[in-house]
């Protein structure tokens, strides 16, 4: 539960966002909503339990680093390549690379499990894919965006950071609290940041998108907590693809708020997603 909670909140956190993206760049909102979260988590952490351990500090700086590097990549890759070949291959590293991680550290979720992580890799795939209408804008400015070696490089890493993240989450211990999530958020600051100013980005929102921003912050600081706290009582290999079923909720409230239109493959994929979410819950 804590897991789909944690879903919600990432799918949920990425419409926000991305409302906010169409109307500044998407680097101007991130050097908002990661130091903002940063705050919001130093402010619940000692009402929560917990002590400083150098393990789960270290692991909260590998989560931020590695999930700040990741949406830096990602918007790289969707800025220069075809979303619907971007969306779907991160998607599916993000859900399978922890599956084989916690594999081969010896986790061994049963059969049920099994077709449930199988049946969630193809929902992640479906749901990530783009809307009709969406495609047409594979075709930007007089040019047609096509999956280049780079956008490749670009999209895999970012797959694979993300991944890094989620990895990284799961090794945190259950002593530390909140506070190796205030580690994590700082070390994610710090790395957009740095890119925003070597950018030439580093520009605050204002107005709605100031607004969005302060709304992701809210919602990076429940999702992430959500998924901290899954990761301690679960299988990395069952939490992680369930957290990973985030794109359902983002395409959800682009049909629902925006009246964007959703495939019959989109419609397929969050089915699919809630049979998963019932296998790997009768599974645990």
């Amino acid at each position: 539960m804590l897991a789909l909670v944690a879903a919600i909140g990432y799918g949920v956190s990425d419409f926000v966002g991305g409302v906010a993206s169409r109307r500044v760049a998407a680097l101007r909102v991130v050097i908002v909503s990661y130091p903002l979260s940063l705050l919001i988590v130093l402010v619940i952490a000692p009402f929560v339990a917990g002590t400083f351990t150098t393990s789960s500090l270290l692991w909260g700086a590998v989560s931020g680093v590695a999930g700040g590097v990741a949406v830096w990549w990602f918007y790289l890759a969707l800025a220069a390549g075809p979303m619907s070949v971007v969306s779907p291959l991160t998607a599916v590293l993000v859900a399978g690379i922890p599956v084989l991680v916690g594999l081969a550290f010896g986790e061994r979720p049963g059969s049920i499990a099994y077709a449930g992580i199988a049946v969630a890799l193809v929902a992640v795939v479906l749901v990530s894919r783009e809307s009709p209408d969406e495609t047409a804008g594979e075709v930007a400015g007089g040019r047609v965006l096509t999956f280049t070696k780079s956008v490749a490089l670009l999209t895999v890493g970012s797959g694979v950071a993300f991944a890094i993240a989620f990895v990284a989450l799961h090794q945190i211990g259950a002593e530390g609290g909140l506070w190796p999530l205030a580690v994590s958020r700082a070390a994610a600051t710090a790395v957009v940041w740095v890119v925003a100013l070597a950018s030439g980005h580093f520009l605050l929102p204002h107005g709605e998108p100031m607004k969005l921003a302060v709304y992701v912050s809210f919602l990076d600081v429940a999702a992430n907590a959500a998924m901290l706290y899954a990761f301690q009582g679960g299988l990395l290999s069952l939490v992680s693809v369930i957290g990973s079923l985030y794109p359902a909720a983002t395409v959800l409230l682009a049909m629902v708020m925006l009246g964007e239109r959703v495939s019959k493959v989109q419609q397929a994929g969050m089915l699919l997603a809630l049979a998963a979410v019932g296998m790997i819950a009768v599974a645990s």
